[in-house]
């Protein structure tokens, strides 16, 4: 899960969302999202389904580094 992080970061400035945006929608401080894309900090399986709703990716894609997100 090395490469989570960038995903992150790369799926929500392609949405265009804001840190402070993208915690609204999951319900948690903006300051965990950055922890979460600088590789600090792992999200928990409730939060990795979260995200992988809102962004409409498998949760396989967002966790496994020999997986891209799709465009």
């Amino acid at each position: 899960m090395k490469k989570f992080g960038q995903k992150l970061r790369t799926l929500r400035t392609r949405r265009g969302l804001t840190l402070r945006q993208l915690s609204d929608q999951l319900g948690v401080g903006y300051s965990y999202i950055g922890k979460m894309e600088r590789g600090e900090r792992e999200p928990n399986v409730a939060m990795l389904v979260k995200i992988a709703d809102l962004f409409e990716v498998s949760l396989d894609r967002l966790i496994r580094d020999d997986l891209e997100v799709d465009g």
